[in-house]
């Protein structure tokens, strides 16, 4: 039986490929899970976590469209979509249309550093308040001053200062072989 003659269709082959992307398939759905569950914990409710991921995946998007695209009915996405403004999680803007008719707001969401930004702030209070749970309560000696707090918290976007990235092990490889030449002049 010549290489040729084989069949490309194997059903062997066939149920392997099939397992492989089932099992591709659940660990995608399980990552994208994770994530909403993360968001949830994040922006409090499910609901608003998948408002985000959805206007993250599409913005501009308007209220009717996050409700198609969410599956959530129109009213609880207008709820959360006028707390999530309030809270600066996301942005919206008029519509342009050139008709007569209402131009709809469309909504678009903040980047996820710039909402991990946003809570940092009060996690480290929260942190900060169970460190000083005793001058809270007032029970236990401190030496902290009102301005000192145990607890901070620095986040930064990768993206902000490219020449970060120098480490000690690196400063100076520049510099390797530089006095070679001169000891190949002796």
């Amino acid at each position: 039986m010549s290489p040729d003659d084989r069949d490309h269709d194997d059903p062997e082959d066939t149920d392997v490929r099939e397992r492989i992307e089932q099992e591709a398939d659940r660990a995608v759905e399980q990552f994208d899970e994770g994530i909403v569950d993360l968001l949830a914990w994040v922006l409090d409710t499910e609901t608003r976590a998948r408002i985000y991921v959805h206007l993250r995946q599409h913005p501009e998007s308007t209220s009717e469209e996050i409700a198609e695209g969410t599956g959530l009915y129109p009213s609880t996405v207008r709820e959360a979509l006028a707390a999530l403004t309030d809270e600066e999680v996301v942005t919206r803007q008029k519509r342009e249309s050139d008709g007569a008719g209402n131009n709809p707001y469309e909504y678009s969401a903040i980047s996820p550093s710039d909402l991990v930004n946003t809570i940092v702030g009060d996690i480290q209070s929260e942190l900060n308040t169970v460190f000083n749970l005793d001058d809270h309560i007032g029970g236990g000696e401190t030496t902290l001053e009102p301005d000192d707090e145990p607890v901070t918290i620095s986040v930064e976007d990768a993206d902000d200062d490219p020449s970060d990235t120098d480490t000690d092990a690196n400063k100076g490889a520049d510099d390797v072989g530089a006095g070679e030449d001169e000891d190949d002049d002796v």
